[in-house]
Formats: C-alpha cells, sequence, structure tokens
C-alpha cells in the first residue's frame, strides 16, 4: 500500500462531522514535526461547536511559502441504510475507495503531506517554505476555522506568497480542471410589508405578495454585470419565498424573501446592495432587507502559481488543465485576504457530500505526484 492511500485510509477512519476533526490533525502533526515543522493548534469557538485549526509550517532559506490548505470535518453522512458500507470504516470495491470525506477531502490532505514528505527527503534544505493550515470547520458556519487562522497570521505579519486549497476540482479526470478563483457570495432578505385581512374583502388589506412581484420580476431580469474572461456574469436567485398565516381566506400582512448573488470580480456586494433598494425604492415598497456576505470574489490570473501546477499536471497525466472559478465558495475567500496566488486542486468531485463518496484509487498516487511536482517547480523558481 502507498503512503497517500494508508494515511489517506487513517483520516477517512475518523469520524469527523464537523466540527469534529477526531484524531486527524494530531495525525498530521505527528507525521510533519519530526520534517522539521512547527505545529500549533489554534482552537476557535464555544465548547458546543468547538473548533480546532492545526497551522504548521517550516521556513526555507528565502522568504518565500507555499501553503496547502485543507478541511478535516465532513458533512453528516446521511442516511447509514444507504451506505454499502460504514462511511468511517474505508472499504474497496471495484478500484474505487469508499468512505465519508474520500473526495471531500481527506485524499487530498493525505497526498500534500505526503507529497511534502517525499519532497523534503530529497531536498532537505529548499528554498521555499512550507506550511499546511487545516481546519474542522470549513463545512459548518465557517466563523472559527480558516478565517480565524488567516486573522492571527495577519496580526503576526505572516507573509504567504502561493497556496493551494486541496478542493476536489476534477471533473471527468484527475487534473482536467483547477480552479484559479471563486465568485462572491451575498446573501439578502427582504421583508414586504402589507396590511392582513380577509381575502374576500381585498380592499381592506393590501397585499404584500402582490407588491412585491413587480419588484421580483425586474430584480430577475436585471443585468448585474457582464463577467469577465474568467469570471460569468453575476447570477441572482430566490432561494425561498415564506408568506401568509396557512390558512386559505386570509391575505397575508407580510412575505419574506430569500436570495442569493454569486457575484463576479467586475460588482462589488456594496454595489449589488445599492442597486438592489434602488430598484425596491423605485416600486414604492415598504420593506426591510438584511444582508450577509458570504465571501468576497477572488482571482488568481495565469503566473507562477497557476504555471506550476499546470505544469505538474501536464507532466503527470498529459492533460492541459481548464482554469475555472465556477461552483460555490470555499476557505480560499479567507486566505485570498492575505495570499495574492491561490489556487484549488484536487480529485474527482463527482461523489461529494453524496451517498457512498469516493475517489479513484489509481488517482491518489498522482494526485500526490502532482503536489509534489508543484513544490518542486516552485523551489526551483524561488531565489
Amino acid at each position: 500500500m502507498s503512503q497517500a492511500l494508508y494515511l489517506t485510509e487513517q483520516l477517512i477512519a475518523q469520524r469527523t462531522v464537523t466540527p469534529d476533526d477526531g484524531q486527524c490533525q494530531p495525525i498530521l502533526a505527528a507525521r510533519l514535526q519530526p520534517l522539521g515543522f512547527a505545529c500549533e493548534t489554534i482552537a476557535s469557538g464555544p465548547d458546543a461547536f468547538r473548533v480546532t485549526n492545526l497551522w504548521a509550517k517550516r521556513p526555507g532559506r528565502s522568504g518565500r511559502t507555499l501553503v496547502f490548505a485543507g478541511h478535516t470535518d465532513v458533512v453528516p453522512t446521511g442516511p447509514l441504510e444507504q451506505w454499502s458500507s460504514d462511511p468511517f470504516v474505508p472499504s474497496h470495491r471495484g478500484g474505487l475507495l469508499y468512505g465519508r470525506g474520500a473526495a471531500d477531502m481527506k485524499t487530498s490532505i493525505a497526498a500534500f503531506t505526503v507529497a511534502v514528505e517525499e519532497f523534503l527527503a530529497a531536498n532537505p534544505d529548499p528554498a521555499l517554505g512550507i506550511a499546511l493550515l487545516l481546519t474542522s470547520d470549513e463545512e459548518g458556519p465557517s466563523v472559527d476555522g480558516t478565517v480565524v487562522v488567516c486573522r492571527q497570521l495577519q496580526e503576526r505579519g505572516e507573509k504567504l506568497d502561493y497556496c493551494i486549497v486541496g478542493e476536489p476540482t476534477s471533473v471527468q479526470k484527475l487534473g482536467d480542471m483547477i480552479k484559479n478563483g471563486r465568485r462572491g457570495s451575498l446573501t439578502g432578505k427582504l421583508t414586504v410589508k402589507g396590511v392582513q385581512g380577509h381575502i374576500a374583502y381585498p380592499q381592506l388589506a393590501k397585499n404584500p405578495v402582490h407588491l412585491a412581484l413587480p419588484a421580483l420580476d425586474e430584480l430577475a431580469r436585471t443585468e448585474w454585470d457582464r463577467g469577465n474572461d474568467f469570471f460569468p456574469p453575476t447570477s441572482w436567485q430566490i432561494s425561498n419565498i415564506h408568506g401568509g398565516t396557512g390558512a386559505g381566506n386570509i391575505i397575508p400582512g407580510t412575505v419574506v424573501v430569500d436570495f442569493n448573488f454569486r457575484f463576479a470580480s467586475v460588482s462589488t456586494a456594496q454595489q449589488l446592495q445599492q442597486r438592489v433598494q434602488a430598484i425596491l425604492d423605485r416600486h414604492g415598497l415598504e420593506y426591510e432587507l438584511a444582508w450577509v456576505v458570504g465571501g468576497q470574489p477572488f482571482l488568481t490570473t495565469p503566473g507562477e502559481l497557476v504555471g506550476a501546477v499546470q505544469a505538474a499536471i501536464r507532466a503527470e497525466t498529459g492533460l492541459e488543465t481548464e482554469l475555472s472559478t465556477t461552483g460555490g465558495t470555499s476557505d480560499g475567500r479567507f486566505i485570498s485576504r492575505i495570499c495574492s496566488q491561490v489556487i484549488e486542486f484536487g480529485p474527482i468531485n463527482a461523489s461529494i457530500h453524496k451517498i457512498d463518496e469516493h475517489v479513484r484509487v489509481a488517482d491518489i498516487d498522482p494526485l500526490k505526484n502532482i503536489y509534489r511536482r508543484t513544490l518542486e517547480e516552485l523551489d526551483r523558481l524561488t531565489p
């Protein structure tokens, strides 16, 4: 059994439903410390939802640092009876390794940890510094995980040059896609106010659903921007509409509309908020509006990091990888605040969060090799 496969199975065997890390981070720290890594556990959050974060760093001869980032927590399993095997017992069938977190993202963590071991065995005094940032709060609220570590690193004046987040980005074949950015996420909760009344006497009431519809139609039809070479146009989507008491003969007093923007880097959260409010005001609505910025967009244009990963994928698989910014948010949105070059790369993502989550066993060592080749290339480029 390869070391990367062995470590992947060790991590899958830890029952780490968010925010529980199990023993993943201690297992990894025990492998990193003998290599010269200073390992620091940063705990955060209330006792009932305690998050553990691992920051491990090994300086190089230069001031440059590559960070591998990931999360040890996983989403809940769903109905256990629907799984073909225990989700926390690594199981092999038909060339696949099954287990919760196999794809998202314990295989990546194992692969980049072993890649670091192999790189340092061959290059014991590299110019490039190496760090690992691991959290148990990526699948949860994401308020006590990577964002806390990045805040502390920023306060310390830590300089990060490159970051690879081990998110599962491949689509059909390992290495066919990397994420060189992500769209921002902006959520709104709109409450439109009316006057409740009997449905048979509409003249004595004021139906907020009817009042809201023209404004919602305009919001749905608005072109917010046209995107750019890396981002699709900003999207506005309604996720929920709540109104009424459940009775069929009452005009509701309010209607609540939940919506979300996934926005390109050509727009800002503030601009989108202002445009929404201008539309609502133009329709003369009486309303309340609450906002949550889930994440700002980030983009890494082709350069040293993107080039190194592309070259590593090409050398290992022969594929010309696609750059993409599609999908949801990731912890890259926090790391990008203190690191100018952030990409995401990992195994095939087709089974993530699903029953019988899995990875191809044949992809594990090539994934490890791509991470190692990236280290080698960036170390060569480091003065």
